[in-house]
């Protein structure tokens, strides 16, 4: 494979790329116990994103791994995952904000945020805000209690773990290191960012068990 961008995102920080379809997407955990979120628009309309709503449903599963596709709100495939260490991501939370450390940790002063960070990187691209839909939560694990009540807990990811998506269209996409204390298991580290031409003899995996083709349309 030939690297074409490599991406360091120090802790609570944030950035964007271009991805052209065929890419690979590696995002590593280099220390461990750090959630990165993922967003991506597709690069000829922008109104069309990474939908959490459309991927549950046509995945049949909270927690997406090796093998599942993501789909945009118009029931195209953006990615597929082809390399999994972690097992354990999901689409239940939106990206940290301003307003998640005022309303749920109490903050008063100003507190980096996930959201803030995206909007900050994807700004050059002609991206608003309010656009920025709920991100894919890469190694974030939240379980979901019988109440219906979520929990937090540590990452699973350790030093090194990744996770690798191959782009299925054009894509203009942003990634942070996560701010939030409970979804890092109250630190800070960096992430990693590799974008890479794949090989022509790469190989799609096949479909986990349970998922489904998208529709033509929606």
């Amino acid at each position: 494979m030939t690297v074409v961008t490599r991406l360091h995102l120090e802790p609570q920080t944030g950035g964007a790329l271009r991805v052209a379809k065929g890419q690979l997407l590696r995002i590593t955990d280099p220390r461990g116990e750090q959630v990165s979120d993922l967003i991506s628009f597709s690069s000829e309309d922008t109104r069309e994103w990474l939908s959490s709503g459309r991927t549950i449903d046509y995945a049949n599963t909270i927690y997406v791994t090796t093998g599942h596709s993501l789909y945009s709100n118009r029931s195209r495939r953006m990615w597929t995952i082809i390399e999994d260490t972690v097992g354990r991501h999901d689409f239940l939370l939106t990206p940290c904000s301003p307003d998640t450390f005022h309303i749920i940790y109490g903050t008063t002063g100003h507190h980096p945020s996930c959201f803030e960070n995206l909007a900050t990187a994807l700004a050059p691209y002609g991206i608003a805000p309010d656009t920025i839909p709920t991100t894919l939560n890469v190694f974030m694990n939240v379980e979901i209690q019988p109440t219906g009540e979520l929990r937090i807990l540590p990452p699973r990811s350790r030093a090194g773990d990744h996770i690798v998506l191959r782009a299925e269209m054009d894509m203009i996409v942003g990634v942070t290191a996560c701010s939030a204390e409970l979804s890092n298991n109250g630190t800070f580290k960096p992430i990693d960012v590799e974008l890479s031409a794949p090989d022509a003899s790469s190989a799609a995996p096949h479909a986990p068990h349970g998922a489904v083709a998208a529709p033509a349309s929606v």
